[in-house]
């Protein structure tokens, strides 16, 4: 019996148990997509095991939280959620379980026993499929579970699904990290580059076109290093379709009837060769917005980060990509406040984004993580110092993205409708290629399809069009 046919087993032993009882779940999702990836997993094989998703933690027979720990608060937030829902354990038996990276982290494990010994189960990112089992056992048994591997996972494949959206949907290519960036812990809770098979990626992506899903974003923490590892240490893998590189899977998800666009994140800058230029310049269906982490526009805080480019070479690689890609625009991560940031680096970091003018700045101020290089550092920066840079970039953003926003006056975009506003019922709401919100009048029968809009009047985070006919 394969791994996954033991997993499914598990899944059908607690769908049993649970049959007839109208049981009730609630997972939370802390982080990035990745989390948001591994979250839909969860709820696909939850689902199967009869339970029905809530979201009222007061209903819930089962509540799952998947952790992120790239940020300090997000620990705050999983301590103040435990507990919230202490009293729902005492109360009724609630089952609680704990995964994700900030799991993979034994002092919060530790804190977890010490602090909130009442939950059920922990998991890690490499035991994610196990789940069935873990909670199988706790049905059984009631004894607590920490199913938590130090070691590299394995790419698990057939793992049930389930999506929210109808209209998107993220495909992870690839698992874990080998860049070690001295701010960053992701290498450490999620492990080392695995790249998932082409045929695995293209069978699932062929099959969401047949759902008919439209946009299918590309996760990994370092797409564009997609088989590298592989190559490098004469892993065997099988080609399929022709791919054997992230330009070549790129070419490949290109030519999937149905699939109207693709993007990717996250990338990275010294990774970007040309063949993927290419293959965004040529395939018509990958979104000509580029996600392109600067982190820091400093030379000397790039090599503290162990980044392993220059401010130089970072500006070379927008010039040339914006020369061989039309229309070409570009969003960021950015930290500021990394140990040693001067004020002559800060400057730097401002004087990139004046140069390229990114569409979208996500903007993070540095904040420690046990267990990284940077959290030892000397030349820690004084927290009002970090906020002061903070703001003075975001006004140097938003003054961009207000001037960016009146070149989309007039103009006719390519729309792709994603549903109803949040905010406004009558309202549809969809991006541009750029990856601009824009807010429109429309019929429902609108969702899913690529409209063309014009563009009427431009806000500081979406933009109102109307519908060309």
């Amino acid at each position: 019996m394969t791994k996954i046919e033991a997993k499914l087993e598990d899944i059908e032993k607690v769908a049993k148990i649970n049959i007839g009882k109208n049981l009730k779940y609630y997972i939370l999702t802390m982080g990035c997509q990745l989390n948001e990836n591994d979250s839909e997993k969860l709820c696909g094989m939850i689902e199967k095991m009869n339970y029905t998703k809530t979201e009222n933690l007061n209903d819930a027979d089962l509540i799952v939280f998947n952790t992120c720990c790239v940020r300090e608060n997000a620990e705050d937030r999983l301590f103040g959620k435990l507990g919230e829902v202490k009293k729902y354990k005492e109360e009724k038996g609630t089952i609680i379980a704990i995964g994700g990276c900030m799991m993979q982290e034994k002092h919060i494990v530790e804190k977890l026993k010490e602090s909130y010994p009442f939950f059920d189960i922990v998991f890690g990112t490499h035991t994610l499929h196990k789940f069935p089992t873990d909670l199988y056992k706790i049905i059984n048994n009631r004894k607590r579970i920490e199913d938590i591997l130090d070691i590299d996972g394995e790419v698990i494949e057939g793992l049930p699904i389930s999506r929210e959206d109808n209209v998107k949907a993220s495909v992870t290519i690839m698992n874990g990290c080998n860049n070690f960036c001295s701010y960053c812990i992701v290498p450490y809770v999620r492990g080392r580059e695995r790249s998932r098979m082409p045929k695995d990626i293209l069978t699932e992506i062929k099959n969401l076109a047949k759902m008919g899903y439209k946009e299918i974003t590309l996760l990994g923490q370092n797409v564009n290093s997609y088989l590298r590892v592989e190559k490098e240490k004469n892993i065997e893998f099988e080609e399929y379709e022709g791919v054997n590189s992230f330009a070549t899977l790129l070419q490949a998800i290109n030519k999937i009837d149905g699939i109207e666009r693709i993007r990717f994140i996250s990338p990275h800058p010294k990774d970007f060769t040309d063949d993927v230029i290419e293959a965004i310049c040529n395939c018509q269906k990958v979104c000509k917005l580029v996600h392109l982490p600067l982190q820091s526009g400093s030379t000397n805080v790039l090599k503290q980060m162990n980044r392993k480019y220059t401010k130089e070479q970072y500006l070379s690689l927008v010039k040339k990509m914006k020369a061989k890609i039309p229309n070409v625009t570009f969003s960021t991560d950015i930290i500021v406040g990394f140990p040693g940031e001067t004020e002559e680096d800060f400057e730097d970091t401002l004087d990139v984004v004046r140069k390229v003018g990114f569409e979208q700045v996500y903007m993070f101020i540095y904040s420690r993580r046990v267990g990284t290089p940077g959290d030892k550092m000397e030349n820690q920066i004084p927290e009002e110092i970090k906020h002061e840079r903070f703001d003075r970039l975001k006004q140097l953003v938003e003054s961009q993205i207000e001037a960016r926003n009146k070149e989309y006056l007039g103009t006719i975009q390519k729309v792709l409708i994603e549903g109803k506003s949040k905010n406004n019922d009558n309202m549809l709401t969809g991006r541009t290629d750029s990856n601009k919100v824009v807010v429109l009048e429309g019929t429902e029968s609108l969702i899913g399809k690529i409209v063309l809009v014009k563009i009427t009047s431009e806000h500081m985070w979406y933009l109102k069009g109307k519908e060309e006919s």
